[in-house]
């Protein structure tokens, strides 16, 4: 099984080929592929690479599949005894990215 730990704007993601992820918003074009070169680990079929802090020899290729925004998030504010309530939502900006390949050199 290959799969690869990466960073991904200050997040850490589990990466395999195939599948889809819901990243914060790439302000790139859609259908348009993307390289991660922010690994922090790599494993292909048992052998495990760890990089210090990042992996030079391995890259992640991705394509965007399209821009969405995430579920609402309720934020909600209550000062007591004063009868201020303040209701707040929020929906994050996404992108989704299908990842191709995991390439190791």
């Amino acid at each position: 099984m290959k799969y690869a730990i990466v960073e991904i704007s200050g997040r850490q993601f589990w990466i395999e080929t195939g599948k889809y992820y819901d990243l914060n918003r790439i302000p790139t074009e859609l259908e348009k592929e993307i390289i991660l070169n922010r690994v922090l680990l790599a494993n292909n079929d048992g052998e495990i690479l760890i990089g210090k802090p990042y992996l030079d020899s391995v890259k992640v290729k991705g394509k965007i599949l399209e821009h969405l925004r995430g579920r609402k998030t309720i934020v909600y504010k209550m000062r007591p005894k004063k009868k201020t309530r303040k209701k707040q939502g929020h929906r994050q900006d996404l992108t989704r990215v299908l990842i191709e390949e995991i390439k190791i050199n």
